[in-house]
């Protein structure tokens, strides 16, 4: 096929075989499905109630039964043929024989939610009905087991609610009413949980009338048949969580100030974000109903430490997985690392690796190795405690633990001894805060950190005398004017010709007018199906229109336009599986259907980390540990470009709250920040190399991300060594000629060349960076088939 064929021309053209299409097909329905169940978690399992013995007659309970949430709303969307709810999928399982479900009840919630939708609700916003006395009395005398189902729905550009009683992170009072209502009439009881985030667990974490508990998560568009694959055993749990469930929402240490202002967000607790804090910080355990790491198992696992020792600067430690069980199943171990406190101070667990086993049968043993960098467990002084600007590895010894969640542990007789502290990277001061004044210490306690510094010239189109500038060009990459003009005076260049080794990328540049130029570093128009725009768009010099997508949970494509693609599970329930495999099969799987339709950027992974339970996309980001965040978006981002397709990793940084998010101002410590809200993203581009970042709409530390140099050039591209092109988030606040400054190559969905112009013809913006802007751009464009 001609290259851009599919840019440059419709229809879209099957890429299955024998001339099937690849979007919404069966095989990738039935892996998003797999995935679906590999990362729900089992949070309870008492008396051993599931999985449901064969035949077992089941009343299923709440409207979100089937109600069902396959993902968040806003750009994590995705248009299906059909969704499976928990109903649906226990139904398919009463069909095979396994289960009975009582028919009476299930009819009730759909008449009830399908009247609440034809009013104007969407799914997952449905109150909870009263259970009607009849149907209650039926199922008491007929039901074996009693499940309740509580769903929850989250979107882009709001944040969820924290309050008792008002739904969201807590149940609703009718919830309430309905789970009291359950509980008090039946000697069994199993929750099925389809939220996209964490939730209040007090409710049935210590309760003895609620034996089994089953994380759910939103599953996409197969999610109830998944757990209903779990709650019969078809599928063994091997799901193990990524945050810290606390017991109140007020136990999380962001929450006292999460809504204390629009304007801003202080990020006092610093490093201690999740497990780090719950784990160190002196009362913090008390507070946790379920620890990081934790999921149960049908069957039982022994894991034995057999070597550990450092090799070139990595730690590496291979420990045996057997089950001891009589059902097949999956294992993950899970490596931390205790540091000393020395003067800097540090958390006390440390996620440093993990692995998971293949499927296991009975009695089946697997060794696995572990391997961490050495250099991994330094810690950043960016306050010149030790070193300015530095990451420092203190002396003393450095302990490890093995297991399958932070609390359940062994500890490995080696230890790591640093006999001195020893500088292992050394940076600059970048993105420092001017505005923060306290962060958390190990202690507990606070430190005072210094108010104000330089902060960011920035630079507004204001009066100047530019008299000395007109007529001048200046000079490109080393490339003289004279040059440039024999460039363009020649025969022309198009970007096939580059792409065919005929043409220098940068000759092409030359021929190009400052309007044609400033044109190419903003959004183009629509194109096919597409509804997020394009990039290029010149057509005079062969440069096609290269369409982008929504993700992260599957094409999203406008439901009028007809076209049905796989709902995959929210990326929260991807990371549960600990199983960067799956997650590189389902970006493999999700970028064909993206490539099927003529589109050639997929706008995932999303990445921030789960600060606060609160915040609205958290559904579409991994985890609250950047260990975890990385792994799993290096592998997404990795499958993705298997099909040359590009992935655009986002919302780099500190996304962490979607009110007033164009114009909130995150407060964050360098060491925070380097540690914890940016470490996932480093690893993500040092092992898969993103096409693109996005930035994201949030300012931080008092300067839009979008165009700030220090994170853009600085950390980015310098410090990482990124190799991509750089794209705002859609219809950002800030000003484009001062992203092209800082080293954002493209606004989106539009950017605006008039304001780009009148920057250059005052001085303030040069053709130079201009065309660096443009040649990552299309050098982009260039990867795409």
């Amino acid at each position: 096929m001609k290259k851009w064929a599919r840019a440059l021309y419709q229809p879209c053209l099957p890429l299955g075989r024998n001339g099937q299409r690849v979007t919404g097909c069966e095989e990738h329905i039935l892996l998003s499905r797999k995935a679906a169940a590999e990362g729900m978690v089992l949070l309870k399992n008492e008396k051993s109630i599931l999985p449901f013995e064969k035949g077992t007659r089941l009343a299923l309970f709440g409207k979100g039964s089937v109600d069902y949430v396959k993902g968040g709303g806003g750009s994590g969307d995705v248009t299906t043929a059909y969704v499976r709810s928990l109903q649906d999928g226990l139904e398919i399982k009463e069909e095979e024989g396994k289960v009975q479900v009582l028919a009476s009840l299930g009819k009730f919630y759909r008449e009830n939610v399908s009247a609440q939708y034809a009013g104007g609700i969407q799914p997952g916003m449905t109150a909870e009905p009263e259970i009607p006395c009849d149907l209650l009395e039926k199922a008491k005398a007929w039901a074996d087991v009693a499940v309740i189902s509580i769903c929850r729905f989250s979107g882009e550009g709001w944040d969820r609610k924290g309050i008792p009683g008002d739904g969201d992170f807590y149940l609703t009072r009718e919830e309430q009413n309905m789970v009291d209502t359950v509980t008090a009439n039946f000697e069994k009881v199993v929750v099925v949980l389809n939220v996209g985030g964490m939730v209040d667990t007090s409710w049935f974490c210590d309760s003895e009338k609620i034996q089994g508990v089953l994380l759910a998560w939103q599953g996409g568009m197969e999610g109830g048949l998944a757990a209903a694959d779990l709650l019969c055993g078809d599928v063994n749990p091997s799901g193990k969580l990524t945050d810290t469930f606390a017991r109140t929402f007020d136990d999380y240490p962001s929450s006292a100030g999460f809504n204390e202002s629009e304007d801003y967000v202080d990020y006092t607790e610093d490093i201690y974000v999740g497990y780090r804090y719950f784990e160190t910080i002196p009362g913090a355990a008390e507070k946790v109903n379920y620890p990081f790491g934790y999921g149960l198992s049908y069957t039982e696992f022994a894991i034995e430490p057999l070597r550990a020792g450092e090799e070139d600067g990595t730690i590496c430690v291979d420990v045996r997985v057997t089950n001891m069980g009589s059902r097949a199943g999956k294992e993950v171990v899970q490596l931390y690392y205790r540091a000393p406190q020395g003067v800097l101070g540090k958390p006390l667990e440390v996620l440093g690796a993990f692995a998971k086993t293949e499927l296991l049968g009975a009695g089946q043993s697997q060794v696995l190795r572990l391997k961490m960098p050495v250099n991994a467990m330094a810690s950043y002084d960016d306050l010149g405690k030790i070193q300015a600007s530095a990451y420092v590895l203190e002396a003393g010894n450095y302990s490890f633990r093995i297991g399958n969640s932070v609390r359940n542990t062994v500890k490995l007789d080696y230890e790591y001894q640093a006999a001195q502290t020893v500088v292992t990277e050394q940076l600059e001061r970048k993105c420092a805060p001017a505005a923060l004044k306290l962060r958390l210490l190990a202690d507990g306690s606070y430190e005072e950190l210094p108010q104000g510094g330089d902060g960011y010239e920035k630079n507004r189109l204001v009066p100047q005398d530019i008299d000395t500038l007109e007529g001048v060009e200046p000079d490109v990459q080393g490339i003289s004017y004279q040059e440039k003009k024999e460039w363009r005076n020649a025969d022309r260049i198009t970007l096939e010709g580059v792409a065919e080794g005929k043409a220098d990328l940068r000759r092409l540049l030359a021929q190009l007018s400052d309007r044609e130029l400033a044109g190419l570093l903003g959004g183009q128009v629509n194109t096919g199906t597409a509804n997020t725009y394009g990039m290029g768009n010149l057509p005079a010099y062969g440069i096609p229109n290269i369409m982008t997508a929504d993700g992260p949970a599957g094409l999203r494509i406008r439901e009028e336009c007809g076209v049905y693609t796989t709902a995959w599970p929210c990326a929260t329930l991807l990371a549960c599986t600990w199983n960067p495999e799956i997650v590189f099969e389902a970006g493999a799987a999700g970028a064909a259907e993206v490539k099927e339709n003529n589109i050639g950027v997929w706008l995932t992974p999303a990445m921030n980390i789960h600060r606060s339970p609160l915040c609205g996309r958290n559904f579409e980001y991994y985890s609250e540990d950047p260990l975890v965040s990385g792994k799993m978006g290096a592998a997404m981002i990795r499958g993705i470009q298997s099909q040359h397709i590009g992935a655009s990793m986002k919302h780099f940084c500190c996304n962490n709250k979607e009110t007033n998010r164009k114009d909130s101002d995150s407060r964050v410590s360098e060491r925070a920040l380097r540690e914890i809200y940016l470490k996932g993203f480093e690893i993500a581009v040092k092992e898969a190399q993103p096409w693109t970042v996005m930035t994201s709409y949030n300012l931080m530390n008092g300067y839009p991300t979008s165009c700030n140099p220090e994170l853009l050039n600085g950390i980015l591209r310098e410090e990482w060594g990124f190799e991509g092109m750089v794209t705002t988030d859609w219809w950002n606040h800030a000003e484009h000629y001062l992203e092209v400054k800082a080293g954002g190559d493209i606004k989106m969905g539009c950017g605006y060349p008039d304001r780009i112009l009148e920057a250059k013809e005052k001085g303030f913006v040069s053709r130079e960076e201009m065309e660096k802007c443009a040649e990552r751009i299309l050098g982009m464009i260039l990867k795409v088939d």
